[in-house]
């Protein structure tokens, strides 16, 4: 039966102009009759559809109610029936519910008071409603069923937004489904967005389209509706804030459910996000489920940089509720120092108490979020969710030693090994670069038969007895006991400040300098042991032609060259995978530390064929630890991260911009005495009026920048470089951010 004829048959109505409509789950047609305008909905008949639309009848006889708003109320047949059945398709004919979207109206404090006092009460109705007709219905679109969506995400194509989206499926596993049961269910509307709701006179007017109605958590209501009031605000918090306060004066929550509405609130982004990726697939010019997708992904990038801890606490205090208590920091220094060594530095003069953390963001007990632009060691960004769930599913399967046989230790080695070098094919898994620097040093030793070490000044190799031997940093700083006899010392090539440029003047300056000192004893050296760019030394590039000079005077005597690459691999300098490409060497060794498990305790050595071999003459090599199959999956994922996310173009790109954005305010601040690094391991070197270090000033910045929630260190010989070396998930925006807070930083003094 066609429309014009289903109308005037079965409505009596005469049909003037029938026009399309965009939806889903149905057909829709706005229907210009005589008697008025409707909406139509066609849709294909099927039991659980009946169920659906008997429910949903319901809810909006209930909600005739609330006589002050409008619903599409449902218009009877002749036959007094609430929809018509014909050729397997089911009618049904709404009232047109009239006003302006809230998408197209501006949201002022009384329209978001309004909205929360509808939504309030629409559910104090919906909850008298008996929802059993709806049986079990499984919608993507229900939180409770939001985990269905992981299998959409192969459908956004760019990787680091797909692992933003996935970040919130495993925090939705880990914080929402384990209070599952505690939370109230209802049934809800469960498509508040701004294109449902009807605005009228600068107030909320009514709703349409129940076709995602569901027996759900109360609180998925004010999940599904506050992020389209949140959308391009610059504090979305308090725009939740309006909402929820007067949805509860109507519908009291309970604070478990606001606890948690920051990870549902995600639920709703992702979920929407992943379902308009996998649309454009099927229909790639429907406008109607992607209308949201851009404003949503911006909504989404916010939210990630927004602590839960701070959003629990502000829907927390629109309802009323105090803030969960947490324990004082001065009370947790005072327990840190009663059964810790103060040994154990702490950074800045307030620290901080950290609590989550998230790609580049770290999360503060008080609510604040820290922009990380100094844990290194978190390569691929804090609790990467691929790394996350490598971790789990493996020790959740097996976790043993490398006497077995297992596939987690021969797919990551050999993975790894096709970063290097042909003729560097051997891998020594231990658990951190300390370990790894232990065993280089044991094993140049070994092949060499020889003992000397030859290090440069401001190095730093480990924490163990042998590291701290071979590292000027320790061994020559603070309460260190002085260069051993093993160890010859030589000056650090830096180019800065020494009246050589770095065009291989000051790298064969300094090496002509370090062959004088070593000659007396080259046939005592076991190995040459140097990072790429000297961290501790204030990030310092090795001057240029340096290590070209040095390899060979080594190597032609017996000894054997090792690059460690613990702060400089996989990708960080964005030019390079490794520190020691950037000078045109291929070393002996190359020592790797906890980078490769983002922040996970593993560490490697690789080494040559020929080394390798010498090394096997000697007592067994066995670390419990090392290159177990959980420790192993989580490199594995490392590497596919990084590639997957081209973090080593990303690094180069920022890097870039945030070297670009030092220098020009280097040409402002005389304070700044140099600008170096590469990719995403940048040192900013300052200086004091006098010409001389500038420690009070790195200080100072270092401190200042803490309390604009953005996290620096300091090194160099005086602590007066600021060491820049965040996660590769840093962006252009990160980097704008950090660069404009150093520039007010310095204005002010």
């Amino acid at each position: 039966m066609d429309i014009p004829t289903l109308l005037k048959s079965c409505y009596g109505l005469n049909a003037q102009e029938i026009e399309p409509l965009e939806g889903y789950g149905s057909s829709n047609f706005r229907v210009d009759t005589l008697e008025g305008r409707f909406v139509l909905k066609r849709y294909k008949y099927n039991v659980a559809r009946q169920g659906l639309l008997n429910v949903e009848y319901s809810a909006i006889k209930s909600l005739d109610a609330l006589s002050t708003y409008q619903f599409p109320r449902v218009i009877e047949s002749s036959s007094q029936k609430d929809h018509v059945q014909s050729d397997g398709e089911i009618f049904r004919l709404h009232q047109f519910v009239d006003g302006d979207f809230l998408a197209e109206v501006s949201h002022t404090d009384d329209l978001l008071t309004s909205f929360g006092k509808f939504l309030g009460e629409m559910d104090v109705e919906m909850a008298k409603i008996d929802p059993h007709e709806l049986g079990i219905r499984e919608i993507r679109w229900d939180h409770r069923r939001f985990l269905d969506n992981r299998d959409l995400l192969p459908y956004i194509s760019q990787a680091e937004k797909r692992s933003l989206v996935d970040y919130f499926f495993l925090q939705y596993e880990e914080q929402v489904l384990p209070i599952a049961h505690k939370l109230r269910k209802s049934l809800i509307h469960n498509d508040a967005n701004d294109w449902n709701v009807l605005t009228q006179n600068g107030k909320i007017s009514g709703i349409i389209d129940f076709g995602d109605m569901c027996y759900s958590w109360l609180i998925n209501e004010l999940a599904v509706a506050i992020p389209y009031v949140m959308m391009g605000k610059e504090d979305p918090l308090e725009a939740a804030y309006k909402v929820i306060s007067a949805y509860h004066k109507v519908q009291p929550l309970h604070k478990e459910e606001l606890d948690i509405l920051y990870y549902l609130v995600a639920a709703r982004l992702c979920t929407s996000v992943c379902n308009s990726a996998y649309t454009k697939t099927q229909i790639p010019d429907s406008d109607y489920i992607t209308i949201s997708e851009k404003p949503a992904w911006a909504l989404l990038y916010k939210w990630i940089s927004i602590n839960p801890i701070r959003a629990a606490q502000k829907f927390r205090e629109a309802a009323g509720f105090k803030a969960r208590p947490n324990t004082p920091t001065r009370q947790q220094i005072i327990r840190r120092n009663a059964v810790l060594s103060k040994s154990l530095s702490i950074s800045y003069k307030e620290p901080i108490q950290m609590h989550r953390s998230a790609f580049q963001y770290m999360y503060d007990t008080e609510g604040n979020t820290y922009l990380d632009a100094y844990n290194n060691i978190m390569l691929v960004g804090h609790c990467h969710p691929h790394v996350v769930r490598s971790a789990q599913q493996t020790i959740a399967r097996l976790n043993t030693n490398t006497r077995y046989l297992y596939e987690e230790i021969l797919s990551y080695s050999e993975r790894l090994l096709k970063k290097f070098p042909d003729q560097l094919s051997k891998i020594f898994l231990v658990n951190s670069g300390s370990s790894a620097t232990d065993l280089a040093i044991r094993m140049a030793r070994e092949f060499s038969n020889k003992q000397k070490i030859a290090v440069l000044e401001h190095g730093y190799h480990g924490n163990t007895q042998s590291g701290i031997g071979i590292s000027h940093y320790k061994y020559s700083g603070k309460q260190g006991v002085g260069k051993p006899e093993t160890v010859i010392q030589l000056p650090l090539p830096k180019a800065f400040g020494s009246g050589y440029s770095d065009d291989g003047s000051a790298g064969s300056f300094f090496s002509k300098q370090a062959e004088e000192m070593i000659s007396p004893e080259m046939h005592q050296i076991a190995a040459f042991i140097a990072e790429p760019i000297v961290g501790c030394g204030g990030q310092v590039p090795l001057a240029n032609g340096y290590l070209n000079m040095i390899y060979p005077l080594i190597q032609q005597h017996g000894g054997v060259c090792i690059s460690d690459e613990t702060q400089v691999g996989f990708g960080r300098l964005g030019e390079y995978f490794w520190g020691f490409e950037m000078h045109d060497i291929v070393p002996d060794m190359v020592i790797l530390g906890k980078p490769m498990g983002n922040g996970h305790p593993i560490g490697a050595v690789i080494t040559t064929e020929r080394i390798a071999k010498k090394f096997e003459q000697g007592p067994e090599f066995f670390s419990s630890f090392g290159g177990n199959p959980v420790s192993c999956a989580i490199g594995e994922a490392v590497l596919e991260v990084i590639e997957q996310e081209d973090l080593e173009q990303k690094a180069l790109q920022v890097g870039n911009h945030l070297c670009s954005c030092l220098r020009d305010l280097q040409k402002r601040f005389n304070v700044i005495a140099d600008v170096r690094g590469s990719g995403l391991f940048i040192g900013v070197e300052f200086k004091n009026s006098h010409g001389e270090p500038g420690t009070k000033i790195a200080h100072m910045i270092k401190n200042e920048l803490r309390y604009a929630h953005i996290l620096v260190g300091t090194d160099g010989p005086y602590e007066e470089v600021i060491k820049i070396k965040p996660p590769l998930y840093f962006s252009m925006a990160d980097a704008d951010i950090l660069c404009a807070a150093i520039e007010r930083i310095l204005a002010r003094e």
